[in-house]
């Protein structure tokens, strides 16, 4: 398990081996979540979300609301 300390104005030094696991690199973001009271995770914030254009592909055909809406009633009645 690796550790660090915190220092007085706050600062603490990320591990080599959790920078090296999460691809952190100087100015890099991290974000904390607390998971449960007295428990935070770290994630790394090292994407934009513009890299994510591109990932789906736009559908061949587009539906309405409306036609959603329909596709959900039948589904609902089917059970």
């Amino acid at each position: 398990m690796s550790s660090a300390i915190l220092r007085s104005r706050g600062r603490i030094t990320i591990p080599a081996q959790v920078r090296d696991s999460l691809g952190l690199k100087p100015g890099d973001r991290v974000h904390f979540f607390e998971i449960f009271e007295g428990q935070f995770a770290m994630i790394a914030a090292i994407h934009s979300v513009q890299s994510l254009k591109g990932m789906i592909r736009k559908p061949r055909v587009t539906v309405s609301v409306d036609d959603m809406n329909a596709a959900i009633a039948a589904q609902g009645a089917d059970t």
